[in-house]
């Protein structure tokens, strides 16, 4: 990455757009390389021009941030996602951080935060905003518990995690197979080792277990 961190924004709000760029382009190792309106428009330029950070909006015509974050993840491209909202709403804050998002920003705070925010997740750090820091350890907490108290989950290896999590994704065995440049049998296989490990029985069982404990899980 060197010194220069190359950002991407997105938002349909130009003028809201045009002051986060104000305040990015005052430093003097952020660069703005590319700007968009729409969804689609941002994932275009994530793709082509390899950000190291990508700054979206959560609603936006064409295709949401949370599309756009789970089509970048899917064609494994590397810029880490920062996610703007108006709402401070712990349901989407947990959403955001299972699609794979860095960093969090409430718009009321992005002008003073965003600076900050970038160069934390471009140092491969996560960043929220300090009015909603709560929700992170609540998530942590959650999370910790349910480990605790789930007989077999700390039996998974760290590649059956994560493709438990892809389950919970709605991904099919085929797409995680290429998600993570493994054989589709390689996949059935942890399938079959993560039922047993949790007591499961039956691929249909494994997908509701995996939707019903979704937020423990990522």
């Amino acid at each position: 990455m060197g010194t220069e961190i190359r950002v991407v924004v997105a938002d349909d709000h130009p003028v809201f757009r045009h002051g986060l760029r104000q305040i990015i382009e005052l430093e003097r190792e952020l660069k703005i390389v590319g700007e968009a309106g729409d969804g689609v428009e941002a994932l275009r330029m994530i793709e082509e021009l390899s950000p190291e950070v990508a700054v979206l909006d959560i609603h936006m015509p064409g295709m949401k941030g949370f599309e756009v974050a789970q089509e970048a993840r899917r064609r494994r491209l590397t810029s880490h996602i920062i996610f703007l909202t108006m709402f401070d709403d712990e349901r989407m804050f947990n959403e955001a951080l299972n699609v794979g998002a860095k960093g969090y920003l409430l718009k009321d705070s992005a002008i003073s935060d965003v600076v900050n925010s970038i160069r934390a997740v471009a140092a491969g750090q996560h960043y929220i905003s300090p009015a909603i820091s709560g929700y992170l350890i609540k998530r942590s907490t959650r999370r910790a518990a349910f480990d605790k108290g789930t007989p077999g989950l700390a039996d998974l290896t760290p590649s059956e995690r994560r493709i438990l999590r892809l389950i919970a994704e709605h991904r099919t065995s085929k797409e995680i197979a290429e998600e993570l440049c493994i054989s589709h049998r390689t996949v059935e296989n942890h399938r079959h080792s993560i039922c047993h490990k949790l007591g499961i029985h039956g691929s249909n069982a494994l997908v509701r277990y995996a939707l019903e404990h979704r937020q423990e899980l990522s």
